[in-house]
């Protein structure tokens, strides 16, 4: 056996180690929350989670799923066009598709899947793609497996003089879509969707959104960036995750046209393969779409949380990326500053992530502090002392 290739990998692994740029992971004795125990501490303040309602641990959501796995079973042990639909699938699909306001749904395995899954299924020669530089990295990966007579573009973050420009240019096409992220993951900005929808309809273009991170958080009623601008008829596609602020566990979804769906049932490579949805995760989705419909006032709680949160940083000097959204990035530079000082937060009892290169450019290394609707004042306030206190 050759051990060249191992060599290679265990020397850059002690090189980040060196570097201070190792990812480790931490172990988690327990539910997700607002606090958690972690390693044999109680007590510790979660930042980091995509939690965003705090339904991870919801009673009804957890009873949900396990009332479902007592009928259903652990899994169907099948991909869906074989012998792996159930009813609670198409339960599923319906709510979210009268979630979105769209004709129809079709869930995957992770909003990855969904992505990388979509555009290679529904993109022909000569279509042209449009997408947003900061898209996120499972929309670059599913734009990329397009055939090759697909054009593919890259615009300005949020530049839309630059995807005019784009979209003049290639008028002419047989389909034009433009591809972007609500909220930008790493940012925490929104993309500016009002304009965006402007331009489709002005040049007859599609217009695709991954709401993953608005979805539960923006919008009067959490239906996410679309409902933020007052522009949910003027989306075509919907992708997106149950594993954030719906947390059921996992999984990804397509909304849209019923011609889209049907044509990812047939074509989407990554739904073909792939297992169905666990239907206790399916079920878990189900319940926690009712309870965001159910209860709207969570997520306006949420908005002014994040909006204190944000505002109190600025008040101490610390200096967060501005932005709607329940992400909150503050920039400290070079990756290992970012990962070391995270290390320093978790001392204190406050875990918040650092992310470095090759997640966001060098130079721009963060923490990115994530605000949930179960967060209180005084946990908010903690972190931010904190933050200043490693920094200084």
């Amino acid at each position: 056996m050759s051990v060249k290739l191992l060599n290679r990998l265990e020397g850059a692994l002690e090189q980040a180690e060196e570097n201070g740029t190792y990812k480790h992971l931490r172990f988690i004795e327990g539910p997700i929350g607002a606090e958690i125990q972690l390693e044999g501490r109680d007590h510790i303040s979660l930042l980091s989670s995509n939690d965003y309602l705090g339904l991870a641990n919801h009673p009804e959501v957890v009873e949900a799923a396990r009332d479902a796995l007592l009928k259903y079973g652990a899994s169907t042990a099948s991909v869906r066009f074989i012998c792996g639909t159930q009813d609670i699938h198409q339960q599923l699909e319906a709510a979210l598709a009268n979630l979105h306001g769209t004709e129809a749904a079709l869930t995957y395995s992770s909003c990855w899947s969904a992505n990388t899954g979509l555009f290679a299924a529904i993109c022909e020669e000569g279509d042209v793609i449009l997408s947003d530089a900061l898209n996120h990295a499972s929309l670059i990966d599913g734009i990329r497996a397009t055939g090759k007579g697909v054009v593919r573009k890259v615009y300005k973050h949020a530049d839309m003089a630059d995807l005019e420009q784009k979209l003049i240019e290639y008028q002419s096409a047989p389909s034009r879509l433009i591809v972007t992220d609500g909220v930008f993951s790493m940012e925490g900005d929104i993309a500016p969707l009002k304009n965006i929808v402007e331009l489709a309809r002005k040049y007859d273009a599609l217009v695709v959104l991954d709401d993953s991170h608005g979805l539960g958080v923006l919008g009067k009623t959490g239906r996410g960036t679309a409902e933020h601008f007052g522009v949910m008829d003027g989306i075509d596609i919907f992708t997106g995750t149950l594993g954030k602020a719906l947390a059921a566990g996992t999984g990804g979804f397509v909304t849209g046209p019923k011609a889209i769906t049907e044509t990812l049932i047939q074509k989407s490579r990554p739904h073909l393969f792939s297992n169905a949805l666990p239907p206790s995760v399916a079920s878990a989705g189900c319940k926690s779409i009712e309870l965001l419909l159910e209860h709207p006032e969570w997520v306006q709680e949420l908005q002014e949380k994040a909006l204190w949160f944000r505002n109190h940083l600025k008040s101490l000097g610390l200096n967060p990326l501005e932005g709607d959204s329940a992400i909150v990035p503050v920039i400290l530079g070079e990756t290992s500053t970012a990962i070391k000082i995270a290390a320093d937060m978790l001392v204190e009892g406050v875990f918040v992530t650092g992310f470095g290169f090759p997640v966001v450019p060098e130079g721009e290394a963060r923490l990115r502090f994530q605000i949930s609707h179960a967060h209180n004042k005084d946990q908010l306030l903690n972190a931010a002392a904190k933050l200043k206190a490693c920094l200084r």
